[in-house]
């Protein structure tokens, strides 16, 4: 076991300042990968009065500072964006066709209401499918079996309104339900934009000794670049990456292959190749002194986060990942719970808090 030496001392969390309206605006905010503009600028003017500076590129990253003098300097990123639809086509009766935008679930798509985000404002339409007494769909198909119905009678009528390009995302209100869980698109990964949010808030209110870097990056559910850029411009000492992951705890899912991760038990940290163990260790420290439950899942390979974009950048970064359970991912009801999203919170602001600049996280120097 290695010993990394830290300021471990509990921190105080202040609960009653969880500003869980602010949840709800940023999932009412439509992101889709590419189209980050109003739900960033919704973050930023958030953040503003937490932040000592506050940082933007042209991919579209807005990273808040605490410290920026600091040499030792750490970085929580979690991405804005979310998964969408991109039109391709539109026919001579006005019907639209499409692309995914991140990986969807193509049966997940029958039958809902979309909106789309165009030059011109939002485009209500539906995802239409035949009538089961019709022919119904095939039992296999693909999104080009698929079609979007806005009204539109004829090819120049859309074109009045929609372009090929502009992106489309799912209707869906996010609610609260029994038990403190909140269901609706896109918790992937607004929940940890949220999250993020209130970490630097709760930061802002104590002295660091280190430079802390909160980043809302672009683009994770397609290609990551807009980690890649941000971590290439902070030139951090560690990265901790925030996403989601897949809780299991509803029916017919196997525990056995896809592991036994719960809503309500707490974070997530990942194990693998890709994660530094020191660093790991660290944050397990954390949440021993903040009293948070951990759980875990493995990444032997790849994260299939932005950790697998930000360690690649300067001389190499040490990552740690920490994800909050969710149910149904990539769906239009995703679901996570309010008492993870403040155990996380906790747990982030204890394992930057308890930093001191002087830590070593190179394995072989422990």
């Amino acid at each position: 076991m290695w010993t990394i030496k830290g300021s471990f001392t509990k921190i105080s969390w202040e609960e009653d300042n969880l500003d869980k309206q602010f949840l709800f605006d940023l999932l009412a905010t439509h992101s889709p990968s590419g189209y980050e503009m109003n739900i960033q600028k919704k973050w930023l003017n958030y953040i503003r009065p937490f932040a000592d500076e506050i940082k933007t590129d042209h991919a579209g990253n807005v990273i808040g500072v605490l410290n920026p003098e600091a040499n030792f300097k750490v970085l929580l990123a979690t991405h804005c964006d979310e998964i969408g639809l991109i039109i391709k086509h539109i026919d001579e009766k006005g019907f639209l066709y499409f692309d995914k935008v991140g990986w969807i679930n193509e049966k997940t798509l029958v039958g809902m209401h979309i909106e789309i985000l165009t030059e011109n404002g939002v485009v209500p339409g539906v995802i239409g499918v035949n009538a089961e007494h019709l022919g119904g769909l095939k039992d296999k198909f693909s999104v080009d079996d698929l079609f979007i119905d806005c009204g539109f009678q004829s090819k120049k009528e859309a074109k009045g309104f929609v372009n090929v390009g502009d992106l489309a995302v799912y209707q869906s209100v996010a609610k609260e339900m029994k038990n403190r869980l909140i269901a609706g698109k896109a918790l992937d990964n607004k929940a940890n934009l949220f999250i993020a949010s209130q970490v630097l808030k709760q930061l802002s209110k104590h002295t660091c000794d280190i430079g802390v870097y909160i980043a809302s990056t672009v683009n994770e559910e397609t290609n990551m670049h807009g980690a890649f850029y941000t971590a290439a411009g902070i030139k951090p000492n560690i990265a901790i990456v925030c996403d989601v992951t897949f809780a299991i705890d509803f029916p017919n899912v196997e525990q056995k292959k896809f592991g036994d991760v719960t809503l309500n038990k707490g974070p997530v940290i990942a194990k693998g190749s890709p994660i530094n163990r020191p660093l790991n260790q660290f944050i397990e420290k954390s949440a021993e002194i903040a009293n948070v439950n951990l759980q875990y899942e493995i990444t032997p390979e790849m994260t299939l986060t932005d950790a697998d974009k930000i360690q690649f950048t300067n001389k190499g970064v040490p990552v740690a990942l920490i994800s909050l359970p969710l149910r149904y991912m990539h769906s239009p009801i995703e679901t996570v719970s309010i008492q993870d999203i403040e155990d996380q919170i906790k747990l982030l602001v204890q394992t930057i808090r308890s930093l001191t600049g002087k830590e070593n996280f190179n394995p072989l120097e422990q």
